[in-house]
């Protein structure tokens, strides 16, 4: 008797003599993390419990009591007053019981013409709008500091690498506008990818072949602020393209990231002595005294594996599964939040140490002037005076062999030794070859020279305050809920 009362208490338990075993019964609740969209599932109920009234499939009394219901739910557990139970498995049952608690059977008829396939869908969808408004809008904080950065050093000279080689003078302000630029498109990706894809209203789907009730899925679709509804039942249940989409743009941004901060790490070292930390996103030894370790840093570059890994996971788990729902699809969840979660902390961790980070540029400026970085500009020196390139680079290549023997750089020869190289040389080559000069002579669109960068400076600007517009018309859309 006891497990047919235990059993009974289950919403689909009609079908089941006998009670699922309590292992069973943890292994499969997934609210201990899906409890997280408890906003979005009762927003959609709400906007579905709405429709339901207005379409006459149940009575405009019992509309408004469950509406009612679920809004007094909602306001409990944003006061942290409800206990989610294990036993109602998710957060969708969970919210539908105590709405039955709470106003009796007018709770029963919420999910007329409704599944927990075509309900997590829309949840999701909801959380993935929302969460990719979130992290777009920390990516614009992100972007400008780094904007902050460059306006400071526009003419802070330092090596450009290839290869972990020094290859061309560029400035600071050049370097930091490049990982602007990445996160320029990964504030793209959350939006014009993620957000988008997530955009389409999958409720009236039900559990794969939709419901033989006049359903208006247009109207529910109004209510959550969704720009279409999904066109077949059977992909809408069993699509997560556009949790991919929000795990894709979370991993291509770790690695960003990641890029940023291996330069952050090889540039406190005492070799570079390119930038010093604050002690607010340092850390010391247990053992060492004198050290001071970039750990924010490293954390983030640690990080990115595991946001890969979320990405790999649900990769994995969508890849082999027939049309339409399985039970694999639970696993979506903790691969997006963990995704999700990862990203929040490291974009607020990265962004405050950028900010608080002080740039040695005088030993910048002087690891610039070492490491043949006017190279080039020395063989275009000469091809503008007449010698092809081919052999305008083999000849600043044997200076560059004899140097790296004899010691000093290009411009530390006389004139008389240059032109035991090529008769080319005048002593306006030395003009030509300071590394300052070689910065601003690169003024082409995209390239380092000041006047270069400020206008990538005044373009990030304007793409910041359009994508800020953006975010914050987005996110009133997300964030409306549907009221009585």
């Amino acid at each position: 008797m006891e497990n047919k009362d235990k059993q009974n208490r289950k919403l689909w338990g009609g079908r089941f003599s006998s009670s699922t075993s309590s292992a069973m019964d943890d292994f499969n609740a997934s609210i201990r993390f899906d409890c997280r969209m408890y906003k979005e599932d009762i927003e959609g109920s709400i906007a579905h419990a709405a429709m339901l009234g207005e379409q006459g499939i149940i009575s405009d009394e019992d509309a408004k009591l469950i509406v009612k219901g679920l809004h007094g739910i909602l306001a409990d557990a944003e006061a942290g007053k409800i206990e989610w139970s294990v036993e109602a498995e998710d957060i969708h049952m969970n919210v539908e019981t105590l709405l039955t608690e709470r106003i009796g059977e007018a709770g029963k008829r919420l999910h007329t013409g409704r599944s927990r396939n075509d309900q997590v869908a829309l949840d999701t969808r909801m959380y993935v709008r929302n969460a990719a408004c979130k992290a777009a809008a920390l990516l614009l904080e992100f972007r400008s500091t780094l904007v902050s950065v460059a306006h400071a050093n526009l003419e802070s000279v330092m090596p450009g690498y290839t290869h972990m080689q020094k290859a061309q003078p560029v400035t600071l302000a050049h370097h930091m506008m490049a990982y602007e630029q990445m996160m320029r498109r990964d504030t793209n990706k959350f939006m014009n990818a993620a957000f988008a894809a997530a955009s389409s209203m999958p409720l009236g789907s039900g559990a794969i072949a939709g419901t033989t009730f006049p359903l208006n899925r247009m109207r529910v679709a109004e209510l959550l602020r969704f720009t279409d509804i999904s066109e077949n039942s059977m992909d809408a249940v069993s699509d997560r393209d556009y949790i991919l989409d929000a795990i894709y743009a979370c991993s291509v941004l770790m690695m960003h990231l990641s890029r940023l901060c291996e330069e952050i790490v090889l540039w406190s070292t005492g070799e570079f002595g390119f930038v010093t930390l604050s002690d607010g996103y340092s850390t010391g030894s247990s053992m060492m005294p004198n050290k001071k370790n970039p750990d924010a840093a490293e954390l983030v570059r640690g990080k990115t594996g595991r946001v890969y890994g979320d990405l790999t996971a649900l990769l994995t788990c969508m890849k082999g599964l027939p049309l339409t729902y399985n039970k694999d699809l639970q696993e979506d969840k903790e691969a997006l939040f963990d995704a999700l979660d990862t990203v929040t902390a490291c974009l607020t961790i990265v962004n405050s140490m950028m900010a608080e980070a002080a740039f040695n540029t005088e030993r910048m400026a002087q690891a610039a002037e070492e490491g043949f970085t006017n190279a080039t500009d020395a063989a275009d020196y000469l091809v503008k005076k007449g010698l092809p390139f081919r052999e305008a680079h083999e000849v600043i290549g044997r200076i560059v062999r004899d140097l790296t023997r004899e010691g000093g750089g290009i411009a530390s020869l006389p004139i008389e030794r240059l032109r035991e190289y090529s008769p080319l040389f005048n002593n306006d080559v030395y003009k030509i070859i300071s590394v300052k000069m070689c910065v601003r002579r690169r003024n082409l669109p995209g390239g380092p020279a000041p006047d270069a960068v400020m206008k990538t400076l005044e373009s990030a600007a304007k793409d910041i305050l359009a994508m800020r517009k953006i975010i914050m018309i987005c996110d009133g859309f997300v964030d409306s809920a549907p009221r009585e």
